[in-house]
């Protein structure tokens, strides 16, 4: 009788199954299509820069990185770990293995050596413009993981489709933005999949898998502190809620203990882990679980009263301990100091305006707080850390408008539960719905509300879109180190100011040649020119980028001696007086002047660079301070006998709109070398001390040759 029930078990199950098969494999499909489709589409929408460009390294940033990752694969990881380059802060120099995380050179290395183990044939630079592009679809497989693991399989797809095309992460992944948040956005995603998973099913082998992900995570962005305060405070929140249990012992107590282990193998974050105020959180939260496991282990063991009185004397006692040990670490931390100017000055740094907002979320601003409320109606674990996601994001991105990149992917996934959840109401199947059959005359404006509906939300989706298209394809697909202008005739000038004076550097400059700019510039210099920076984008070393504002904001006489001090070749200037260029050193300046006087405020104020009436102007009524600086004298040099068209007066500044006060500018110490096509940028040669006339050979010969005869040493200063 037992062999013949387990054989009619096994027909039910393999009717079931077979009955199944079907579907299953068609929804597999389906989904597998939706995923491929929304990877091409996010890696096409990428391409427009290098469609409209060529296939070049953007921004700022990236250009270490790639110097970097052309380090790494041409002399091996070990000597890429001890590189120290002294091509950076002269005359410091940088020890790079120590200062980077290196997990974008790693990927992009290893990727460009299977490939030639392949024998795929391709320049690491393409590989370094092209790996940003191809990480946006594994995030968006990351994204919709995440999303199946919270909602369903239909939401997840919705989430994927979102994240491959949203503006507020294709500003950071574009062909050719060689950055870390290109990877770092995958390796956050999945970080939290697999903890969510981790806390669905206590396996060590999905935590295991989480910790690995999140050591990928550490070594490729700074972002990384985002998961290590979010993971402890899900976890703290759930004790909160008295939804502690095995699942979430297991899964924390072995990703905090094997990630501190793994994080603390990159050599930029070292003992970190274990010293600084950021990651006390999840010490403290740690801490907390294994009291509160322990007392859950003694009340098993207690009398009625007894299990009352010490679980809530040793829960008080646990928390307020952990709550002062944080305190105190938080007091005595290492937390940069927020009102730095060098940090101030960044652009990246400022609030987010509301107007950002919508402008890289679009639609998604207004859905996303439905799919979060669609969450916590229907509450479980993983849906609390989504909310706790979903807030603390809120937050931070209205802090600085770089960490809109964090907001970003559960945006998506929040919104994608909003549209999946209305999609459902409205287009299910009415045969599967478990209500009584309504006669027809009831039935009203049903079938047209549904349909309402229905297009309301496609004429959404389809707005969206485009809004992505034209974002990705007007503001974040031009690379800064190539601009573009547009006739009135829609046809397009090509300004390639930047390469142009970065090859005439190669090309004409000694190799040793050291060159003096501000830090914004410093990787571009080094990466392009292949020349020797002052400062650059590190920013490590505030009291040398005051030096180098100091310099900028004297008089001549007193600049010279500060780059004497510095062994300076040349000076490097980015001035847009003539095209209207807004992003150059002179709207730069006040925070040359600000970091300046930061270190050196006896000898720099800002206050003497404004008028009586607190104005920052460069016409005549500017200050005297400012018509004398050194930044101005390079800037305006020969400009004044320059008419840029027939409509104003020569020395007209078309960035500041206004005639330039101060036209007669001489230099004593520097001489210019060179000023590219458009006045982008000018290059100033340093003029060596005690400057004197060019020798007459002839002369110095015959002298020699005099002091030789008469057999005494030659005095001459000629000679």
């Amino acid at each position: 009788m037992a062999e013949l029930r387990a054989a009619a078990d096994g027909r039910k199950k393999g009717g079931l199954s077979g009955g199944l098969a079907q579907p299953a494999g068609w929804q597999s499909l389906l989904s597998f299509t939706v995923l491929f489709l929304a990877w091409l589409a996010g890696f096409s929408s990428r391409l427009f820069a290098v469609i409209r460009f060529e296939s070049i390294i953007h921004e700022f940033d990236p250009w270490f990185n790639y110097r970097s990752t052309h380090y790494l694969t041409t002399n091996g990881f070990y000597e890429f770990l001890n590189w120290f380059d002294e091509r950076a802060w002269y005359p410091l120099g940088r020890i790079v293995g120590g200062t980077v995380y290196p997990g974008l050179m790693v990927t992009a290395g290893l990727i460009h050596y299977v490939l030639s183990v392949l024998h795929v044939t391709i320049h690491i630079r393409d590989v370094c413009v092209f790996l940003a592009p191809v990480f946006s679809g594994l995030t968006a497989i990351s994204t919709f993981l995440l999303t199946r693991e919270l909602w369903n399989q239909g939401a997840g797809l919705l989430a994927a489709c979102f994240i491959a095309i949203v503006p507020g992460y294709i500003s950071r992944s574009v062909a050719g933005s060689f950055d870390n948040e290109g990877i770092a956005i995958f390796a956050l995603q999945f970080t939290y999949f697999l903890w969510v998973k981790s806390i669905k099913t206590g396996s060590m082998f999905w935590t295991v898998g989480c910790c690995l992900s999140y050591f990928y995570m550490v070594s490729a962005w700074g972002g990384y502190v985002f998961i290590i305060n979010l993971i402890p405070l899900h976890v703290f929140v759930l004790l909160l809620m008295q939804r502690f249990s095995r699942r979430v012992y297991i899964a924390y107590s072995t990703f905090y203990i094997v990630g501190l282990v793994l994080s603390m193998q990159i050599p930029f974050v070292g003992f970190q882990p274990i010293r600084t105020s950021e990651h006390m959180a999840a010490a403290g939260v740690f801490a907390l679980l294994q009291a509160y496991a322990f007392l859950q282990y003694l009340r098993d063991r207690l009398t009625r009263q007894e299990r009352q009185a010490l679980f809530y004397l040793g829960v008080s006692s646990a928390a307020l301990l952990v709550f002062l040990t944080v305190i105190y670490l938080s007091c005595i931390g290492d937390y940069a100091k927020i009102h730095i100017p060098i940090i101030a000055s960044v652009s990246e740094h400022q609030p987010t305006t509301w107007v950002s907002f919508f402008f890289d979320l679009h639609i998604l601003v207004c859905t996303f707080p439905a799919g979060l409320w669609f969450c916590i109606k229907n509450i479980n674990d993983e849906r609390v850390f989504v909310a706790l996601y979903a807030i603390s994001a809120v937050y931070f991105a209205g802090v600085m408008v770089r960490l809109m990149l964090t907001l970003t992917p559960v945006v998506c996934m929040l919104s994608a539960i909003a549209f999946s959840s209305v999609f459902e109401r409205y287009l299910g199947d009415d045969m599967k719905r478990e209500n009584p059959p309504t006669d027809d005359s009831k039935e009203g404006l049903g079938p047209n509300i549904k349909s309402i509906v229905t297009m309301l939300m496609l004429m959404l989706l389809m707005m969206f879109a485009v809004h992505c298209t034209w974002v990705t394809s007007n503001a974040y697909s031009s690379p800064s180190v190539v601009l573009a202008s547009y006739n009135h005739d829609g046809s397009r000038n090509i300004l390639d100011d930047f390469r142009e004076a970065y090859y005439w550097l190669r090309q004409n400059t000694d190799e040793h040649a050291r060159v003096m700019s501000w830090w914004d510039y410093g990787y571009q210099i080094a990466g392009m020119a292949n020349r020797t920076t002052l400062v650059d984008n590190n920013t490590w070393n505030n009291s040398h980028i005051a030096l180098v504002g100091k310099a900028m904001s004297s008089n001549e006489s007193t600049a010279y001696e500060i780059m004497r001090s510095l062994d300076v070749d040349y000076v490097l200037i980015i001035f847009g007086g003539v095209i209207g260029y807004s992003g150059d050193d002179i709207n730069k300046f006040l925070w040359m002047v600000r970091i300046a006087e930061g270190e050196h405020p006896k000898d720099i104020r800002e206050s003497d660079y404004f008028t009586p009436q607190g104005e920052f102007r460069v016409d005549k009524a500017g200050s005297p301070t400012l018509l004398n600086c050194l930044m101005y004298k390079m800037s305006y040099y020969r400009f004044g006998e320059m008419q840029v068209d027939f409509r104003t007066p020569p020395g007209f500044d078309r960035t500041r709109n206004t005639e330039i006060g101060n036209k007669d500018i001489k230099f004593k110490h520097l001489e210019e070398a060179f000023t590219s096509e458009h006045w982008l940028v000018r290059i100033y040669k340093v003029r060596k001390l005690e400057n004197r006339e060019p020798l007459d050979h002839k002369i110095l010969e015959c002298k020699l040759a005099v002091c030789c005869r008469m057999r005494v040493d030659c005095v001459s200063d000629v000679c």
